[in-house]
């Protein structure tokens, strides 16, 4: 049912009601949280670029489409124009697309004017990831001696055991890690939750830090979040990224040291120890087996050296 505040718009050559785009893109968002159970990480990156896409409207070439298929080529061509890079693009494509099909599933619109658009050609680059060496050195660096040091360490050691992306480790709850079991439960995209091992060495690190570091942290404070900041609150994206850059410069990685780096790190060392593609996908918390296949070329390194070792010709 359309709300009472509908105006009238050109639509693929047709004159139509619709709401304003502001409010469908808040229903839209809505539908996402409530029906949909998106993380919150997920609604705010459809929320920024459909208000990108509210603002090309307002443009003059935005006002200037004959129709809404022209608007959104003229707002995909507008982002080419822009230098945005191609997996960028397709991003907000996908935003598009997603939204529209919203629109249609609503009866809001008859046509969805993203049906031909297509996604750029996106070149496959492999994840960035630390050697072995650069991780033990990276989760000795800090300093035990400070609770602070304490619960970085632990978060290091807990995040290379397990994989986790960075939004999962910073909302990690006590009750969520079973220590006797040696697993913890995560909540990642989708509301989906999923069993993680998590192994004995980060355990140690987990434990250390919530005996010691975590009780002088929250100071008499109460938290269900197993990192926390001094301030007593759970420890945040922002302020862990900013932590893992300043520990990565304190032993000379300068570049490319992220949370994501370390994700990319636990799966490519686990695929090199051998273990198989759907165990780290499950571990991951990858939906499609082909979000997790970035890691082939791992695979084929494995095979090259299981040739060189045993075909007796190699």
């Amino acid at each position: 049912m359309l709300p009472n505040n509908f105006v009238l718009i050109v639509s693929l050559g047709t004159m139509q009601p619709a709401s304003s785009i502001s409010a469908l893109v808040r229903s839209y968002l809505n539908h996402c949280r409530i029906e949909k159970g998106l993380a919150g990480n997920s609604i705010a990156s459809y929320e920024l670029d459909l208000k990108r896409f509210e603002r090309f409207s307002l443009t003059d070439q935005g006002r200037s489409s004959t129709d809404e298929t022209d608007l959104v080529r003229g707002y995909v061509d507008s982002l080419y124009q822009a230098g945005l890079a191609s997996r960028t693009v397709a991003r907000h494509i996908t935003t598009l697309r997603n939204y529209y099909r919203f629109l249609l599933q609503e009866d809001i619109i008859a046509v969805d004017p993203t049906s031909l658009l297509t996604l750029p050609k996106a070149w496959q680059t492999l994840p960035k990831y630390l050697n072995r060496q650069q991780v033990d050195t990276l989760l000795e660096a800090p300093d035990s001696a400070k609770p602070t040091g304490q619960r970085d360490r632990a978060m290091l050691q807990f995040l290379y055991a397990t994989g986790l992306r960075v939004s999962e480790l910073c909302g990690v709850q006590v009750s969520d890690l079973e220590t006797n079991l040696g697993y913890v439960r995560v909540v990642g995209k989708g509301n989906k939750q999923r069993i993680v091992p998590v192994g004995q060495v980060a355990l140690g690190a987990v434990e250390s830090y919530f005996a010691n570091g975590r009780n002088m942290l929250l100071r008499g404070r109460s938290s269900p979040f197993l990192f926390v900041t001094a301030r007593g609150t759970a420890m945040t994206r922002q302020a862990f990224w900013t932590l893992i850059v300043g520990h990565g410069k304190k032993i000379g990685i300068f570049h490319r040291l992220t949370p994501h780096a370390i994700r990319h790190s636990f799966a490519t060392h686990l695929l090199e120890g051998g273990a198989d593609l759907r165990s780290v996908q499950t571990m991951l918390g990858h939906a499609d087996i082909s979000t997790t296949q970035i890691y082939t070329h791992v695979l084929r390194t494995r095979l090259r050296q299981t040739v060189d070792d045993h075909h007796p010709r190699a």
